[in-house]
């Protein structure tokens, strides 16, 4: 199956169901199946092939879960860009992807402005919303032409690229088939049990992100409605959770504790349609998980995975929450088992693997893992090798094969469902004129999971305030990505071929923290 044979087949089955909400407007599967029509003619009609690649600039929106379906009809390989990254991020990203057109929101016109004598590879500009000197408006652009393109488009062919970064620092192009994502559609709606047309699932998650867009996918794969939010508020999240009739949610931790704490009536109000909520991508305490499940009255289900491998490779399902609730709370600690069609083994440094209780790699096997890193081979045969993802996640697995992840083997940090490498804030601080020696590690945070925190040497009689760090961070880095806690030392420690001993930075911090990551 391709993503387009879902739509198009629900256009007919049920044209006038709602493929889509938002803010008061409703767009039928019908009407969703034409405008992807029309946007993808647009392409076709623009120079676009099959198998170019075009960058998506926006926050979230329907024609931004329609374009998805667009670029599957022609082969065309959508490039989401993370609309919190600083203008310099977003040049890398376009340039390494060769993006031939960029869409983008008028919002973020001026910061796309700023680079684009230096964007080599785009020859079409267009604004999403409204209008902009010098860039070719959508309604302008679109194309009349209402009809299904004639273009050959199989399972095997690529249907979007998501960037992910790296220890270098430099973010990857993680290339994605048609077959990984619709495998692992049917994964998760085995996992949480969804039900064909009967769902209404939320999507506040940015839409960027492997977790809103596989979810908003599988939505349409089983006909239901996404009910869109532009961006997150928590207090219009739960008055959607009340009022709008959701009965599925996909919410990173940091989003649900955040409508814990920001709203104040939360508990008091009524949650009658509200099935279950998809949470992951970064840890969650237990005490909040164990608050939400009591303020929500409805079934929990936590995923487990990465970019490379679409989405998913674990679930901690709904009846080993209740499970855990029922006496065995330390199931709560766990990233789950094996998700249908997947396998995982925990292996050594030589990818034997270790007995259970025996702290190693994680490797995953399945129909959902990547093509591969965007012309990056070695980076590729490293991560895929022996056809397993190699997930850089260290962790044990229990003789009922639960996976409890115990440290990261790379130095990746996930701060509200974000991944960040410690190597790209390095590089910004090394920078600054007042910096000798840097080092970034993730501490625990009640709100994000992990924050950043920055450890500076600094060059003799150099003194520098945080508030100037962040200030000169800001150009370089995407907000999220900024330290907001710096500590200065006399030295930074360093083993004898000169790594950085981050373990040893890392320690103090997590003592008495039962689970390190998620």
């Amino acid at each position: 199956m391709r993503l387009h044979d879902y739509l198009e087949f629900f256009a007919k089955e049920k044209p006038d169901h709602p493929y889509a909400e938002m803010d008061g407007t409703t767009m039928t599967y019908a009407e969703a199946d034409r405008r992807a029509n029309c946007i993808c003619n647009g392409m076709l009609e623009s120079g676009l092939e099959k198998g170019d690649r075009f960058s998506y600039l926006s926050k979230n929106s329907i024609d931004m879960a329609i374009m998805y379906f667009a670029a599957s009809k022609a082969g065309i390989v959508p490039v989401p860009l993370n609309y919190r990254l600083a203008p310099r991020e977003w040049l890398y990203i376009i340039n390494d992807a060769e993006s031939k057109t960029l869409f983008c929101e008028r919002e973020f016109v001026a910061g796309i402005d700023s680079i684009r004598d230096e964007l080599s590879s785009v020859s079409s500009y267009i604004v999403i919303d409204g209008s902009a000197d010098s860039w070719i408006a959508h309604d302008d652009w679109l194309s009349e032409d209402a009809g299904k393109p004639d273009v050959e488009v199989s399972e095997d062919d690529q249907l979007y690229q998501m960037y992910t970064s790296g220890t270098t620092g430099l973010p990857k192009g993680v290339m994605l088939s048609q077959r990984a994502i619709d495998c692992n559609m049917t994964m998760i709606a085995n996992s949480i049990g969804m039900a064909t047309g009967a769902d209404r699932f939320l999507v506040v998650a940015p839409m960027y992100h492997a977790a809103a867009g596989i979810g908003l996918m599988t939505s349409a794969s089983l006909g239901n409605t996404i009910i869109i939010h532009k961006d997150f508020d928590p207090v219009a999240v739960v008055e959607s959770l009340c009022t709008a009739g959701i009965t599925t949610a996909t919410l990173v931790p940091a989003m649900i504790q955040a409508c814990l704490i920001g709203v104040k009536d939360i508990s008091e109000r009524q949650y009658p349609d509200l099935r279950i909520i998809f949470y992951g991508a970064s840890p969650i305490a237990q005490e909040t998980l164990r608050e939400a499940m009591s303020t929500f009255g409805c079934d929990f289900f936590q995923g487990f995975g990465m970019t490379e491998t679409t989405a998913l490779v674990t679930g901690l399902g709904v009846d080993i929450h209740k499970r855990a609730l029922a006496g065995e709370p330390e199931l709560l600690l766990s990233a789950g088992r094996a998700v249908l069609g997947t396998e995982i083994r925990i292996v050594d440094d030589n990818d034997i693997e270790v007995e259970r209780g025996i702290v190693g790699e994680i490797v995953a096997r399945g129909p959902q893992l990547m093509m591969g890193y965007w012309n990056q081979p070695e980076a590729t045969e490293k991560a895929l090798k022996g056809g397993w993802m190699h997930t850089g996640d260290a962790a044990y697995m229990d003789e009922e094969g639960f996976i409890y992840i115990q440290d990261r083997i790379k130095d990746m940090i996930v701060s509200g469902g974000e991944n960040i490498y410690p190597a790209e804030i390095e590089n910004a601080l090394f920078e600054h004129p007042a910096v000798a020696d840097a080092a970034v590690i993730g501490i625990p945070s009640e709100q994000w999971g992990e924050s950043v925190l920055a450890f500076l040497l600094l060059k003799p009689g150099e003194t520098v305030t945080t508030d100037e760090l962040i200030d000169f961070c800001r150009p370089r880095l995407a907000g999220f990505k900024i330290p907001r806690k710096f500590e200065f030392l006399d030295e930074i420690p360093r083993n004898a071929s000169g790594k950085v001993l981050k373990k040893d930075l890392r320690e103090p911090y997590w003592v008495g923290v039962d689970r390190r990551v998620g």
